[in-house]
């Protein structure tokens, strides 16, 4: 194991994120390190801050969600690195992913954001991603921001009954 705490911590972070095939949010990587006890959450987010910096990870925000990426610099770093992080804990890391990966693919996956048009009227922007490419992406422009925010929770519950109707009725 590495003898700088922080430094395992980015590695940890590292290792997550090359462990998938898609972005996992910032929550998930929290949840997982936290739950664990690993570290606290002010260390954990300054070794998150220093890893996007370091341009290691590609940090992009969406309404309440970051979203993680590993970097091709990331995945060297990883590599050269690696036998720093304990095999238990690598061992626990893939068990965590393999067991979860289907929600947390999902809760990446499926894509849900509105704003404000220049109008007064607000558009809700509902997508699905499979494997990083848009599958489905719709746009609905509403009256307030009540329904925006009701449509794009909706989203979030009942995107493959609308997918499949969509495909249904289209093709």
């Amino acid at each position: 194991m590495t003898r700088d705490p922080l430094t395992l911590y980015k590695l940890i972070i590292l290792y997550m994120l090359d462990r998938v095939t898609f972005p996992l949010t910032k929550a998930q990587v929290s949840d997982f390190i936290l739950e664990r006890e690993y570290t606290n959450f002010l260390t954990l987010q300054q070794a998150t801050a220093e890893l996007i910096d370091a341009e290691l990870v590609i940090a992009e925000s969406s309404r309440n969600r970051t979203y993680l990426k590993i970097t091709e610099e990331g995945r060297e770093t990883l590599s050269f690195f690696r036998n720093r992080i304990n095999a238990s804990i690598r061992h626990e890391i893939d068990s965590f992913l393999r067991d979860h990966e289907l929600e947390m693919r999902n809760e990446v996956s499926i894509l849900a954001d509105y704003n404000k048009t220049s109008s007064g009227e607000y558009e809700a922007r509902l997508a699905a991603k499979e494997k990083g490419v848009t599958v489905v992406e719709v746009t609905l422009s509403v009256p307030d921001e009540d329904t925006a925010s009701a449509i794009c929770a909706n989203w979030h519950k009942n995107n493959q009954e609308i997918y499949q109707y969509l495909i249904s009725r289209l093709f």
